[in-house]
């Protein structure tokens, strides 16, 4: 049975352990100091925010014990090649958390696709794209796009978000925001492996 993606149920009146568990769940391992801050920042969000996303719990998460912990990789450079004439192609560079960089490409049936493709490669993560959806933040030719994907890989359905003015941009750093998830994911169960009869 594949995990679904995690749904946030924590409010204002969770206590530690609910959101301990809620962090676990997501793949976060937070202990001592560092989980009682976040769990504080939590408690002060909670009152000013009735929503809590998983974005939200990274981003404490991240302010807590250090962003390449949440995000093993991120987005340093994308180039795009495409047009009418030819199969669209794309190459990532992609930062990691230990301070070096991976590089590849990927061909596509369109730009996000070829995006898609080289990130899949660079990370060493494929999947299916089960959802995808794309909003305008905001009006005009230099609107922001925001876009929300479900990624199905290695067992596991998890969504990613990522926003720019550019919508292949705003894909390729949703995809990479899911595919951290499923690497964090990865890195808990190779941890902590199942025991069972």
């Amino acid at each position: 049975m594949g995990q679904e993606a995690v749904q946030i149920v924590l409010g204002k009146h969770s206590g530690r352990h609910a959101f301990r568990d809620t962090l676990e769940k997501m793949g976060l391992h937070v202990q001592g100091d560092a989980l009682n801050n976040a769990f504080v920042r939590f408690k002060e969000l909670a009152d000013k925010k009735i929503d809590i996303t998983e974005a939200d719990l990274e981003a404490i998460v991240a302010e807590e014990i250090g962003t390449g912990v949440v995000h093993r990789f991120s987005l340093a450079e994308l180039a795009l090649l495409g047009g009418t004439a030819g199969q669209p192609s794309a190459t990532v560079v992609l930062a990691d958390g230990d301070g070096g960089k991976v590089e590849a490409s990927g061909r596509g049936d369109g730009m996000i696709d070829a995006a898609i493709a080289a990130i899949s490669d660079a990370a060493g993560v494929s999947g299916t794209l089960t959802n995808f959806q794309v909003q305008s933040v905001t009006g005009g030719s230099d609107a922001l796009g925001a876009v929300a994907l479900q990624l199905e890989a290695e067992g596991r359905k998890v969504t990613g978000r990522g926003v720019a003015t550019d919508v292949v941009e705003a894909s390729a750093r949703a995809y990479l925001n899911a595919v951290n998830k499923i690497l964090r994911l990865r890195g808990s169960a190779e941890r902590n492996p199942a025991v069972g009869p």
